[in-house]
């Protein structure tokens, strides 16, 4: 009994990867231009990515007008942890900028 559900068992994953394979395959033939698909999909990524940078540094300023809003009326309050929030703020904020700049280097996007 358990020598026949083995067999039964490769039997099952020897079609299957029978199945995977010819449709990879055909699927791969079937392909016409590979290089200008490939080419028109990049230059549709580097203009959304162009786009969508600007909105993140957008909002990022935002936030980080309210983030040094918040700072300042913590300080003004005369609470004990400003500096902590202040450092977490201006890290914050760094980071931010570092992580658009090396991703626009990154896509080799001006």
């Amino acid at each position: 009994m358990k020598n026949q559900i083995s067999k039964s068992t490769t039997n099952l994953t020897k079609s299957v990867l029978a199945v995977v394979l010819s449709t990879v395959a055909t699927s791969v033939f079937a392909q016409g231009d590979v290089n200008a698909g490939i080419e028109m999909a990049s230059s549709s990524l580097t203009g959304t990515f162009d786009s969508v940078s600007n909105l993140i540094l957008i909002i990022g300023g935002v936030v980080g007008l309210a983030g040094a809003i918040r700072v300042y009326i913590k300080w003004q309050n005369g609470d004990q942890d400003v500096q902590k929030h202040l450092i977490g703020w201006l890290g914050a904020s760094i980071f931010l900028l570092a992580v658009g700049a090396v991703l626009k280097a990154l896509y080799g996007i001006a």
